[in-house]
C-alpha cells in the first residue's frame, strides 16, 4: 500500500523545498507543485509533493495515521 504522508513545508529553494512534521524534517521536490510557498502543507509520496492541503485536511490525516499506527502496534 502506498500513503501521502503530509508535511508543513519551511524553506522552498527552487523546485526542493524542506518539509517537517512533529520535527522531522526532509528534502521534498516540489518540481509537481510549484505554487508552493513556505507554510504550506503537502502531500507527500516518493520524496515530491503531489497535492497542497489544507490545514485541516493535515491535520485529519495526521491523526488517522496515528490510530492507525497504534492499531497496528497492539
Amino acid at each position: 500500500m502506498c500513503v501521502a504522508v503530509p508535511l508543513k513545508v519551511i524553506k522552498v529553494t527552487g523546485n526542493m523545498a524542506i518539509a517537517e512534521l512533529e520535527g522531522i524534517s526532509k528534502e521534498i521536490s516540489i518540481a509537481l507543485t510549484p505554487e508552493v510557498s513556505v507554510g504550506d502543507w503537502v502531500l507527500v509520496h516518493a520524496g515530491y509533493a503531489i497535492q497542497r492541503i489544507d490545514n485541516e485536511e493535515a491535520r485529519e490525516t495526521v491523526r488517522f495515521l496515528e490510530e492507525l499506527y497504534e492499531a497496528n502496534s497492539k
